[in-house]
């Protein structure tokens, strides 16, 4: 068994990544997804995928998989029905939340309150308490609890969450109440005990987080369940993994029971691909670009590492879970143009065409104007896609864009560039939400497009952001299920602290990390990591007392033990300057504590290409003409499979391969590099 395989499900395709884990050989393939059971697209890609290959489904060693469908049951409120028991008084929590009104001025006037994921007639108060030291004030009421648990029986509620107040400094009382709520419903309903989801402090934090966890149980567990069930009717015997919000593996299994930490893990792959690329390609610094049909999801990684958030934001729910800082934005191949008569100005998105009916050029009955539609007009997709294989119905996408043109007034070719230029600066406001705005300078970073129309619109972002070189990876439409087959198993444990630093006791604080470090470990020790290539890393999170929001910062023993507590906090305020640029001389308190145990890295180096003599000449496939900076220009289009290391190629040009297309503009130069990369930078001006 030498074969992983990553299989990322979109919206509209389904990417998988075949590797060869001892000679480094790849295979890559997109079958149409199945949005009414995403586990047959996946199939049906599995079986197409190793017969191409050669391999047999059963040398697949591990399965290694994205997914949306927690993602989906939360966005399209398709999640389990929850009952939650809490402590007397606090029935509320849920409806109170943090009182907190998105948007501007008068936003309180119009905003409509989502529902909470367990409604009011579905929470239920059990008596009993524990102090905030985690000592038993008042015992369980456990005749109590019984006769909420058959009520909420009797409404029909499919998923039980148990949170109860000081819960996260001892966890008791939930289990009493949890061992009622198995004899209750039986093994059919999931129970979900806050303390074991989230063991931190910020009770309504802590309620929602393992709500969630509940509402995407059942859904979970099915599709998990059934998936594993297809693939051993596949032959495939290997191990099914799946990709965290974090960019970490877990287990089946542990995804079953704790999908709260899969809620993102769609576009963490892509984030994990292009590390890979990064890694290989001698990059440290990278802002990611995926551009998808539907929508773009940006991210930063530093010092080839991706930037970590505490919250996993999905539509209008903000859960405490380890995610990768990605941010969204309705941008995409699909995104319609329109402008709307009250304001007679051009809009882009974010609503989108879909896999169906799809931009217009695609000829399955789409009928309005996309940014897809804008590219074939602009010349910037050639008519011919996928090898000739697939043809796009340029004229179709001229007149849907002619509709824009004649509601602006403007000419064909313009309102073409003014779809793309719009569609281009709603990915640079995201790009600068998580660079800019967090303290990063981006010229410092290289900026790499994928996905299927990434590559598409690397060059002018890059242009807008300063950040070079724009690059496009080798198969950048399959970079998903890349990120997904060369990521490591990563589990994580968490805890609260709450002392102030110049009251902590540095040997407390290794004693507790250690603790909690061989509780991970023997996590992944389950999972049937060895325990020898398994290794831990610590999380701190500090404030200056009195502040509401904390600074997460990793720490390793090494230094905890040689620099002890001034250690951290010189580190907080290296941080906290970057962030907001002042420090305060205000008490340190350090609030939460976390362990991470990582298993082994893939060290799977990339092939090298053949060395070319710079000339590009023998990949042309032919000259064209396309429409760049107010004027027609004559371009060149070129095969991306014939392109050897070395090769330089002066814009304006078009490189296509099977799953993408890259532009590269007339005043940039693109090389290709020694494992295959797209590198572009701007021209040099001669003298």
């Amino acid at each position: 068994m030498r074969y992983r395989l990553g299989v990322d499900v979109g919206g509209t395709f389904t990417d998988l990544l075949l590797f060869d884990q001892e000679s480094g050989a790849f295979w890559r393939h997109k079958t149409p997804s199945t949005p009414h059971d995403s586990s047959e697209g996946i199939l049906n890609g599995v079986l197409a995928i190793t017969s191409e290959a050669g391999v047999d489904p059963g040398d697949i060693e591990f399965f290694l998989h994205g997914t949306t469908v927690a993602t989906n049951a939360v966005l399209q409120n398709k999640g389990a029905r929850v009952g939650l028991i809490t402590t007397e008084g606090y029935r509320d929590i849920m409806q109170i939340a943090r009182s907190f009104v998105p948007g501007g001025l008068a936003a309180w006037i119009i905003w409509p309150k989502p529902q909470p994921l367990a409604a009011l007639e579905d929470t239920l108060t059990v008596g009993g308490r524990m102090d905030a030291d985690g000592n038993e004030v008042r015992p369980v009421d456990e005749a109590g609890a019984r006769a909420a648990l058959e009520q909420l029986k009797a409404q029909g509620v499919e998923a039980i969450t148990v949170s109860l107040i000081n819960a996260y400094v001892n966890g008791a009382h939930e289990k009493q109440i949890g061992a009622i709520a198995a004899e209750v419903f039986g093994a059919d309903v999931p129970i979900s005990l806050s303390h074991e989801v989230l063991p931190e402090m910020q009770e309504y934090e802590r309620t929602l987080s393992t709500v969630a966890n509940a509402a995407v149980r059942p859904v979970v567990g099915n599709y998990i369940s059934n998936l594993r069930d297809k693939l051993v009717e596949a032959g495939v015997k290997g191990k099914l993994s799946l990709l965290r919000s974090d960019g970490g593996l877990m287990s089946s299994e542990k995804a079953q029971e704790h999908p709260v930490n899969i809620l993102m893990s769609g576009p963490a792959g892509g984030v994990t691909g292009a590390v890979w690329v990064a890694k290989n390609a001698g990059l440290k610094n990278i802002l990611t670009l995926d551009v998808g049909g539907t929508s773009t999801d940006v991210a930063l990684i530093e010092n080839l590492e991706p930037r970590r958030v505490r919250t996993t934001e999905v539509g209008h729910l903000s859960v405490r879970a380890s995610a990768l800082d990605v941010k969204t934005v309705g941008a995409g191949g699909g995104s319609i143009a329109h402008v709307p008569e009250l304001t007679g100005a051009l809009r882009v998105g974010p609503e989108s065409a879909g896999a169906v009916p799809g931009p217009v050029a695609y000829s399955k009955g789409g009928e309005l104007p996309t940014v897809t539609d804008a590219n074939v007009v602009l010349g910037y997709l050639p008519e011919d896609l996928l090898g000739g294989s697939f043809k796009l119905d340029r004229e179709g996408a001229k007149k849907a864009v002619q509709t824009i043109a004649d509601a602006l007034g403007v000419s064909l070719m313009d309102a073409a560039r003014g779809i793309i230029d719009i569609v281009n600066e709603n990915m640079f406001g995201a790009l600068r939400m998580i660079s800019v705005q967090q303290g990063y300078d981006s010229r410092h970073f290289a900026l790499m497009g994928f996905g299927g129309a990434g590559p598409l619109h690397v060059n002018a972002v890059a242009k807008l952001m300063g950040s070079w070189p724009a690059v496009s990876p080798v198969s950048p439409g399959v970079l998903c299920a890349l990120g997904d087959a060369t990521t490591r198993m990563r589990t994580e444990t968490a805890r609260s602290f709450s002392k102030l630093a110049d009251q902590t006791d540095v040997a407390d604080l290794i004693a507790l990390l250690d603790e909690m470090a061989a509780q991970t470990r023997a996590e992944l020790e389950a999972d049937g990591i060895p325990s020898d290539s398994i290794t831990s890393e610590f999380e701190v999170d500090v404030r200056y007392a009195g502040q509401a929001f904390e600074v997460p910062l990793t720490i390793d023993q090494a230094t905890l033990r040689e620099k002890g507590i001034e250690g951290i906090l010189a580190r907080f305020d290296e941080e906290h300057n970057r962030l907001f640029t002042f420090n305060m001389d205000t008490p340190h308190e350090i609030v939460n504590l976390r362990a991470v145990a990582l298993g082994e890295s893939l060290e799977l180096e990339a092939q090298e290409l053949a060395k070319g003599n710079g000339d590009p000449s023998a990949a042309k496939v032919k000259d064209h003409t396309l429409w760049m900076d107010g004027k027609e220009r004559a371009a060149v289009i070129y095969d991306r499979g014939k392109l050897l290391q070395g090769d330089t190629i002066p814009g304006p040009a078009i490189i296509t391969e099977m799953d993408s297309t890259t532009l590269v503009e007339h005043d940039c130069t693109a090389t290709i590099d020694a494992v295959g990369n797209i590198l572009i930078n701007p021209t040099k001006a001669e003298g």
